[in-house]
């Protein structure tokens, strides 16, 4: 016999032989019980279920009693304490009828007070202002003073911004090179009152840029001394060493030692700076930083 032929069979004679055979159909349940809950258990969970949900529903209906009552509660302690405030209120209105006449006695006092005080005040300012009419004056100029140095602090201060601006413009082409340059000889003339000259002179001999060629530098000649500077927008470390050059060279056209040697420029290279350490020229960011000349 088949598999398929075995399962017909027993579905056709299986629902006789449970009836017929307590035996069989012991061994049936015993086999499916891990399956299927026995109808005992699944009435005592349908039961049980039941008996859960009718005590909740007892619960919550104990819970809006509980509640309606304390709502009650609420409900008649606001109209008693409603009552008591109405009470208070009329309470307070009699007392303010009855005692309208003794505040208007009292503000008319209190303001006839505040005008004398104020009378008195105002006589007394009057007073401590012509007193210190001369300290005032005094305080005045020296915070006019000061305003102005602060002023004057400030103007420099978006001069050298301007002029670090136009460091860049003339780095970058914006603007030449010698209008920047301009910009600074006539910082140093106004503060220090002095002539800066531009000397442009003809090298022969090569000895600044390795061969024959014209030679531009600045000059300040203040009381006996020489100065010479070199008024740049930005300068590098062979720019620095050009411009030491440059100084030897009119030293020796002019068979004078130059006092001082300055480098004025908003931008100079780290390396320049080293260069200029070794060979003892000053560097300044801008004209206003210069020490006195």
């Amino acid at each position: 016999m088949t598999s398929d032929a075995l399962k017909e069979a027993i579905r056709a004679e299986l629902p006789a032989l449970l009836r017929e055979d307590p035996a069989l159909r012991a061994f049936i349940q015993d086999l499916m019980r891990d399956h299927y809950a026995a109808r005992q258990e699944t009435d005592d969970k349908f039961y049980q279920l039941l008996g859960d949900l009718r005590r909740d529903r007892e619960e919550q209906a104990r819970k809006w009693a509980e509640q309606s009552r304390k709502w009650e509660e609420q409900d008649r302690k606001w109209h008693e304490n409603n009552a008591s405030l109405r009470e208070y209120i009329a309470e307070q209105k009699r007392l303010w009828e009855e005692n309208a006449a003794e505040r208007k006695r009292l503000w008319d006092e209190s303001r006839t007070e505040q005008r004398r005080l104020w009378d008195e005040n105002r006589a007394e300012q009057r007073r401590l202002w012509e007193e210190n009419a001369t300290e005032r004056e005094r305080r005045w100029e020296e915070n006019k003073r000061e305003f102005d140095r602060v002023h004057e602090e400030i103007m420099a201060m978006a001069e050298r911004h301007d002029r670090s601006i136009g460091a860049l413009g003339a780095r970058w082409g914006m603007q030449s090179e010698a209008t920047f340059r301009n910009a600074l000889a006539g910082i140093l003339e106004r503060h220090f009152d002095v002539q800066v000259l531009h000397v442009e002179e003809y090298d022969d001999s090569g000895s600044v840029f390795g061969r024959p060629d014209q030679v531009e530098l600045d000059v300040v000649v203040k009381d006996g001394l020489l100065i010479l500077c070199e008024l740049k927008s930005s300068i590098d470390k062979a720019g620095m060493y050009s411009f030491e050059r440059k100084a030897r060279f009119y030293e020796d056209r002019h068979a004078r030692k130059a006092d001082r040697l300055l480098v004025i420029s908003p931008m100079i290279d780290k390396r320049a700076r080293q260069v200029a350490e070794r060979l003892g020229i000053e560097l300044y960011s801008d004209s206003i930083d210069v020490t006195d000349l």
